[in-house]
């Protein structure tokens, strides 16, 4: 080990070689989590208002600034800016998906739950809006309170990235606090809710961040710490991708699609602006100017109904005043073939184009279809797995807060979420790869039953169709109640009688 340091020395004196120093770098965030949750907000609203509101008031640096949505046109000059709605329709249709092959929550205490679900709305509107903050915001949280006055069950609501944060120990989430603001005085407050395992405790902060008495809001006045039955908390986080930009945060959907849905409407406004400005113009010599019939001052042209050009009037001999019309040639394929590009972008890694119908060839088959939904698969699978964890824990934490109300000491329960196939092959598909399979002799036929009979079958279901079809290979004369279960005595009998 020496003999090498010395060697690297030597060789380093005689190439002269001078050690690269580390310098310090300061990168200043442009945007802090909450008003990245706000962005990502306002791109799922789709207000183009909104867009072009908050882009120019929070672009502070030289790419902010250069944004489609963040440019200032001149005093002269101005462009409509047109929004693709994309960002919204990603986020729809993905919650409706999952939402949609939800197909059954099952439990021991199969009919509190139901009831219980019924009473917050969980399945018509809540798990889907809470799908959709997610999915917008990063992260989110289910909180269960208790309020006797309005029902006797557990109350579940839903609060998004903006309104919650966390504080881990170790890897190990350990309290989340809700945030709710309040005005009183003229003064507006935070409540901080926090729940954490076996209590629930209240803190008022006012607008510089001072802890103040909860009486400085009546409303609030009443609140006071309390402790509950069970290790627990009385609220479950939801999140489906990772933040890389924020310790223990969600990762929205939209976050590294902000430039690219930036992009595409900067194409589509484009698009807009050039059919506009390419609308037939009308040449008129200033004669036949339209005039105001009241004050006979020319009119000014509108570019919808009556857009020309006054021309002055020639001196050339045999010339003649006339109105010529002329239409700039747009090239629209240049258009469509940078709109395409561009919405690539944006669904890349997401959603399949097919998935929100774009661009589907009627020409394509079924199995060309579904090789289209590869995409939406693998995001759909992914906010898949993490429900699967969710809801499960959901129901567990609600029911404990219920055995609370009841003054019972809370148990454990155990519930399964399962979910549909989403662009799954028919069966005609299914049964004639399953065929070949079982033909060629590496398939039982109990597998293939399986295969093509999947979850819609019960297990006595498809044993009792392996018995019929192998019984119907062997015994070709046999009545089917024989092959159905029902012994052969029991059809004489009845044939005696």
């Amino acid at each position: 080990m020496r003999l090498k340091e010395v060697m690297k020395n030597m060789v380093m004196k005689a190439l002269n070689i001078v050690p690269a120093q580390d310098n310090q770098v300061s990168i200043r965030e442009p945007l802090s989590h909450n008003m990245n949750v706000l962005r990502n907000r306002i791109w799922y609203r789709g207000d183009p208002s909104e867009l072009d509101q908050f882009f120019k008031q929070a672009a502070t640096d030289d790419v902010g600034k250069s944004r489609f949505w963040a440019a200032v046109p001149s005093a002269d000059s101005s462009i409509r800016k047109f929004h693709s709605g994309i960002p919204g329709e990603i986020v729809d249709k993905l919650a409706d998906i999952v939402i949609s092959d939800l197909d059954n929550i099952e439990l021991s205490e199969q009919k509190l739950w139901d009831e219980i679900a019924l009473d917050n709305k969980l399945s018509d509107e809540l798990l889907a809006d809470a799908i959709k903050d997610t999915l917008i915001c990063g992260d989110g949280t289910f909180k269960l309170s208790i309020d006797t006055e309005v029902s006797e069950y557990p109350l579940i609501e839903f609060f998004s990235g903006s309104d919650v944060s966390y504080i881990y120990k170790r890897g190990r989430l350990q309290e989340v606090i809700f945030y709710a603001y309040y005005t009183h005085n003229k003064e507006t407050y935070r409540l901080d809710e926090i729940y954490g395992k076996g209590f629930i405790d209240y803190k008022l902060y006012d607008r510089y961040g001072k802890e103040v008495p909860l009486s400085k809001v009546p409303e609030i006045s009443h609140l006071s710490k309390i402790t509950f039955s069970g290790d627990f908390l009385m609220a479950v986080p939801m999140r489906f991708f990772k933040s890389a930009k924020f310790e223990n945060r969600g990762n929205s959907i939209f976050e590294r699609k902000s430039d690219n849905f930036d992009a595409l409407d900067e194409v589509i406004s484009q698009w807009i602006d050039a059919i506009r400005a390419g609308r037939v113009k009308n040449y008129i010599p200033e004669d036949l100017v339209p005039k105001n019939p009241q004050t006979g001052a020319f009119m000014k042209p509108n570019p919808f109904d009556n857009q020309f050009v006054k021309v002055g009037s020639s001196l050339k001999e045999e010339s003649k005043d006339q109105i010529e019309q002329k239409q700039a040639d747009i090239n629209y394929d240049a258009f469509v073939q940078s709109y395409a590009s561009t919405l690539d972008m944006c669904l890349q890694g997401i959603i399949s184009p097919s998935t929100l119908g774009i661009d589907l060839k009627k020409t394509d088959n079924a199995e060309a279809q579904r090789e289209k939904e590869k995409t939406t698969l693998y995001t759909r699978g992914k906010i898949i797995d993490v429900l699967t964890e969710v809801v499960p824990l959901l129901i567990d934490t609600t029911l404990k807060v219920y055995d609370n109300m009841k003054s019972k000491s809370p148990k454990e329960y155990e519930a399964t979420v399962t979910f549909g196939e989403y662009a799954s092959p028919d069966f005609g598909s299914v049964a004639e790869i399953v065929g070949q399979a079982k033909s060629l002799g590496i398939m039982s036929l109990e597998q293939a039953i399986n295969e093509l009979y999947g979850d819609t079958w019960t297990d006595e279901e498809k044993a009792l169709e392996v018995q019929r079809i192998r019984q119907g290979d062997l015994v070709t004369d046999e009545p089917a109640a024989s092959i159905d279960g029902i012994d052969d005595e029991d059809v004489i009998e009845d044939g005696e009688e």
